[in-house]
């Protein structure tokens, strides 16, 4: 029975370092004309997923790995969300939704952001839409919190009057040993 599996381990690792070499082939478009991006969002009714990142967050590179370009290699998302970079801490500037150039630092400050990771869900003239994540704090369960995020986000944008109803994005964890209804877990304001 060994020696069916021996001849598997090369063709895993194979298939490993592919996955790799694609997934480090995939930028993260970075934010130039956030107005022109509004534009474009706008046009194919979808909200933007605004990542703010810095250069020197290793929390940041972990995001990016383990989740925004999975996403965007994968497809999955590109009818769901546009989503742009921006990096806080390189000097770099943006035109945003109101056609102004600034510099990125100003514009996240003009949000409330001032740590990073933070992502915003915002529409095409800058409105957020779904409730901010900041930082990663369980990273098993980020990825669900993101999708329920960007589903509000979508939502406002497609069925707002339904929008209006909807719970705000959520991780739902059942508490060790109760059985009393479910609590409501927020990694982003914990």
């Amino acid at each position: 029975m060994r020696r069916l599996y021996k001849p598997l381990l090369p063709l895993c690792g194979l298939f490993l370092l592919a996955a790799a070499a694609l997934q480090a082939g995939v930028d993260v478009p970075v934010a130039n004309d956030l107005q022109q991006d509004g534009h474009a969002a706008h046009k194919d009714r979808l909200p933007l997923m605004l990542v703010f990142s810095a250069i020197t967050c290793s929390h940041c590179d972990e995001l990016e790995e383990e989740f925004i370009r999975p996403m965007l290699l994968s497809g999955e998302y590109s009818d769901r969300i546009l989503i742009r970079k921006l990096v806080l801490d390189n000097g770099s500037s943006l035109t945003d939704f109101a056609g102004r150039r600034r510099a990125v630092e100003e514009f996240a400050h003009s949000y409330g952001v001032y740590v990073t990771p933070t992502i915003l869900f915002v529409d095409h003239t800058g409105r957020q839409l779904a409730e901010r994540m900041v930082g990663i704090n369980t990273i098993e369960m980020y990825g669900g919190y993101l999708d329920q995020c960007i589903d509000t986000a979508l939502m406002h944008i497609r069925q707002p009057a339904l929008a209006a109803d909807r719970e705000a994005c959520r991780l739902i964890l059942r508490r060790p040993g109760k059985k009393t209804s479910p609590a409501r877990f927020n990694p982003a304001t914990t």
